[in-house]
């Protein structure tokens, strides 16, 4: 191989040495760049065929491939061509060979993320989040959210380390960064530890999942529903469309309500307030034919028990199921609002009320009318 080189660099110098040492070495330069070109076109066509009876993954990595690939064979072409450029003294050959290895690490950094979105893409549309029962669709779009952004990050961490080797003075910095070793490397991963902590957090989410994208979750006394899984933080969308942003860290650390972590459906709660005489049986009949009619309910579950006395009410509990959380909220209100209208217009005695007794020497006290002033005995005849 450097037989070939050296050969190839004697014929180059004599091709070019009646030309200007700064003209020859841009002949030489576009001349490489050209046939790198030329050579990644040629080989782009080839992969083309090849890949037009395969699968989606394969056609969209050649096309979406294609810009990264194409500035690696340019940038492969022109280091060769470094070497046979004559006026280029030792310090200008090594910096212009460094930068150009530097934008090579870029391109196979750009590749392997292109290749990864395009796996994640293409996997993602096997499910829908919007579908009923999504649980089989939550669990691999969060699975695979996180761990694309965590292999983004190292694929990051990676490049930047190959760059940094590229330079003999901060060599040693790239190494320790790569391998976490040596006293640079405790450095960096003590000034990154928040960030390498909730990066290990996305990991053991990912793979333990107490939380996936779209669970109806209760965080701070908020409920609400998981809308995005970062690399650092979660973002929950809240009832009322406010977003909480909740560090990852905190559903490793901290307790919190997930509503639908096996599955999306729920029971809800509906809670009455009668009078003590109220029939109990035809309000609990009542109640199961509005849950019968209604589509909110998925048939499963519906209880109707009294479930505790006051001084003044009974307390009776409904208990509705319902195939995810937005249902089972709009079907506990319609059995609040259905359950009080048919009470108020069917059974008005058994509403809230105060009670007060009145014996029948009350009533007739009351009936008397009313008189002002003590009573008088009657003085007799005057004279």
């Amino acid at each position: 191989m450097q037989t070939e080189l050296t050969e190839l660099r004697l014929f180059v110098d004599r091709a070019t040495g009646w030309l200007p040492d700064w003209l020859a070495a841009i002949i030489v330069f576009t001349v490489a760049g050209a046939a790198g070109f030329l050579l990644w076109r040629t080989i782009f066509e080839i992969l083309t065929r090849a890949v037009s009876g395969r699968d989606l993954f394969w056609r969209s990595l050649v096309q979406r491939g294609a810009r990264p690939a194409r500035f690696a064979f340019v940038i492969v072409a022109l280091i060769l061509a470094t070497s046979l450029v004559a006026p280029l003294n030792d310090g200008a050959r090594l910096a212009w060979q460094r930068f150009l290895t530097i934008g090579l690490i870029v391109c196979i950094a750009l590749g392997a993320q292109t290749a990864l979105y395009i796996w994640t893409t293409i996997h993602l549309r096997r499910f829908k989040l919007d579908a009923e029962d999504n649980l089989l669709a939550r669990k691999h779009v969060t699975q695979s959210r996180i761990l694309m952004r965590v292999a983004n990050v190292v694929i990051v961490v990676l490049g930047l380390s190959a760059a940094l080797m590229t330079f003999d003075s901060v060599r040693q910095f790239g190494v320790s960064l790569l391998a976490a070793g040596g006293a640079a490397g405790v450095v960096v991963g003590l000034a990154l530890q928040p960030v390498l902590k909730n990066l290990f957090a996305g990991i053991q989410l990912a793979i333990t999942q107490p939380i996936r994208i779209d669970d109806a979750v209760i965080v701070e006394g908020e409920w609400g529903n998981v809308e995005e899984i970062t690399s650092t933080y979660v973002v929950v969308k809240v009832w009322d469309w406010r977003r909480l942003i909740v560090p990852l860290v905190y559903f490793i650390e901290q307790p919190f309500q997930n509503w639908t972590r096996e599955n999306a459906a729920l029971i809800g709660t509906v809670m009455l307030y009668l009078d003590h005489s109220a029939p109990v049986d035809r309000i609990r009949a009542r109640g199961e034919e509005i849950a019968k009619a209604s589509p909110l309910w998925d048939g499963k579950v519906y209880n109707l028990a009294v479930t505790d006395f006051r001084e003044r009410v009974m307390e009776v509990r409904v208990l509705v199921s319902a195939r995810n959380a937005p249902r089972v909220f709009d079907l506990r209100c319609e059995m609040r609002e259905k359950l009080i209208g048919w009470v108020q217009a069917e059974l008005p005695g058994a509403l809230p009320r105060t009670r007060e007794e009145i014996s029948s020497t009350d009533s007739r006290l009351l009936a008397m009318p009313a008189v002002s002033g003590p009573a008088m005995a009657d003085p007799g005849p005057r004279s």
